[in-house]
Parts: structure tokens; C-alpha cells; sequence
């Protein structure tokens, strides 16, 4: 009998992406590999990756590449085995940010829940020896749940990130389905805990659609995020990244996508990123523009 969870229908031409230049990929991942850094473009298998490393960004992914969940949509590897925090990794990232001029970086992490503080110690080292050597380069981070500890959430916001980023990835009902190890309202209250204590700093999440939710259901999501008072949300569309993974549902239509920015917008988002192609970090650089339209004094 065949196991129609397996069954994906057929990739529609909307979701072609064009094929990179390959000189300028190329030097990226040769800066990238110099470094002996990760990415989350690479590990996650990204569809971006040729668009954004031809354009000279990246998404760092610190304290990996193994993560200490496994949750069947993401194509990180899993490993629970505990293991120590590399202390030159913060100096060899914030090297990668010079070398790329960036203007705007994201760095984002693997989930180390074997970690007392979940790993934001790392995140103020990276935020730190990036700021020493540049700047003015603004700075995202998108961070794991922390299981929900808020004195680590607190320790990463006094460093100061422009953008606090944590994708609530899917509605509640498929939670243990697509995030079995992650709490749909400690997510959220995550996000409302940054903006108390970072009222500065601007919040950002994301969800993936494809995996079965209804449309009512995304944009409740949407409106539980506007009500506490989340800046930014990105949809993307789910690909399932091998066999192993969790199937497609269905391939949302970029009129769709249109039609959940359009509701974004007009419940007070301040940036929607709504298109078939958009992951959490695509085109993120445009937040500083966002940031000079509404000013946080």
C-alpha cells in the first residue's frame, strides 16, 4: 500500500529559482570555507542560496552544524551529544561580516538545548566582535525558543540586536506534527517578553505554509503575532527536502501569498514578506530601511 503522507504533488513553475552566478557563489563559499563557518543557506538547503550568495550575504549558523532537535520539516542534521562552545567563532564570524561588507547580517542558530543558556552566550559574543569591526552594520538574530528561558533571552537582548527574529513556523494544530518539541504559545511569548524588555528592537516571525493549514488558520497566526505587537512576518512556502522529510500538502499560488501580505499590512505588520520563495532571512537587509521609515527613539 502506498503511504500517501509520501505523496508530493508535482513542484509548480513558480517555485523555479534561477541558477546562481557561479564566480560570485563561489567566492562567498571560499570566504566561508577559509573560515571554516557555517551557514544556515547551505545546511537547510535554502532554494535562495545561489540568489543570496551572488548578492554577497549569508545567514550564519553559530554553535552547529548538528542541532539537539529533530523536527521532520528541517534538513539540519540531529545530534543530542552534549558539546562545548567553540570561543573563536565569534572573531571568525564577525571576519566573515567584513570581508562580504555587509550592511546588514542575520545570524541565526542550531538548537542547543544542552546548553544552560540555550546558547545566547554565543549570540552576545557574535553581536559583540561584529560590532568591534563593523560598526554600522545593523544586526538580526534569529534565535531558538531557549526553552523558555527569559534570563538568556534578556542577556542576548542587552547586546542590542536592531532585530530580534523567532519563527513561529506553523499554526497550533500541526504543531507536534511539524514542531513536536516546540510550544506554539511559548513562541509567542517569547516574542512578547522581547518587546518588553527590548522595546527598541524590532520583532520579526515567520511560518511556512503547505503542510495542511487553512487559510483562516494562517491568518490567525497572523493576528495572535499582531497582538503582541510583532513588527515582521515572513511566508514562505514548505519544501520537503528529501524523502525522509515531512510531504507537501499542497503548493500554495503566489496569488495567495499576495492576498496574506495584503492582510498583513492591513492589521498592522510593518513588513510582509509573503511569496512562495521567501524563507526567514530572504532579502532581510531591507529592514534597514524599514528601520529609517519607523524610527524607534
Amino acid at each position: 500500500m502506498v503511504n500517501t503522507e509520501t505523496i508530493t504533488p508535482k513542484k509548480p513553475n513558480w517555485l523555479r529559482v534561477k541558477a546562481p552566478q557561479i564566480q560570485r557563489v563561489g567566492t562567498v563559499k571560499d570566504i566561508l570555507r577559509d573560515l571554516e563557518l557555517n551557514t544556515v543557506c547551505e545546511e537547510a538547503s535554502c532554494p535562495n542560496i545561489g540568489e543570496c550568495f551572488n548578492a554577497g550575504t549569508a545567514t550564519f549558523l553559530i554553535m552547529g552544524p548538528a542541532c539537539t532537535r529533530a523536527c521532520p520539516y528541517c534538513d539540519i542534521d540531529f545530534d543530542k551529544t552534549p558539546r562545548g562552545l567553540d570561543e573563536t567563532e565569534p572573531l571568525r564570524l564577525a571576519e566573515a561580516v567584513k570581508r562580504l561588507k555587509l550592511n546588514h547580517v542575520v545570524i541565526t542558530s542550531v538548537n542547543r538545548d544542552d546548553l544552560p543558556d540555550g546558547g545566547a552566550s554565543q549570540f552576545v559574543a557574535c553581536i559583540e566582535e561584529t560590532r568591534k569591526i563593523s560598526p554600522n552594520t545593523t544586526i538580526e538574530v534569529l534565535i531558538p525558543d531557549l526553552c523558555g528561558n527569559w534570563d538568556a533571552l534578556a542577556t542576548i537582548l542587552k547586546a542590542q540586536p536592531e532585530v530580534l527574529n523567532h519563527n513561529t513556523e506553523t499554526v497550533p494544530r500541526l504543531y507536534r506534527k511539524v514542531r513536536p518539541q516546540g510550544e506554539y504559545a511559548r513562541s509567542l511569548l517569547l516574542l512578547e517578553k522581547t518587546r518588553e524588555l527590548s522595546p527598541k528592537t524590532y520583532t520579526k516571525s515567520g511560518i511556512m505554509v503547505g503542510l495542511g493549514e487553512t487559510d483562516e488558520e494562517v491568518k490567525q497566526v497572523m493576528e495572535d503575532l499582531r497582538k503582541i505587537d510583532c513588527d515582521i512576518i515572513t511566508i514562505g512556502q514548505y519544501l520537503q527536502p528529501s524523502s525522509n522529510h515531512l510531504a507537501v500538502k499542497e503548493f500554495i499560488t503566489p496569488e495567495q501569498f499576495k492576498a496574506w501580505q495584503e492582510y498583513g499590512e492591513s492589521i498592522g505588520f510593518l513588513q510582509v514578506v509573503s511569496t512562495p520563495l521567501t524563507r526567514s532571512s530572504y532579502h532581510a537587509g531591507e529592514v534597514r530601511r524599514l528601520m529609517e521609515k519607523y524610527p524607534r527613539v
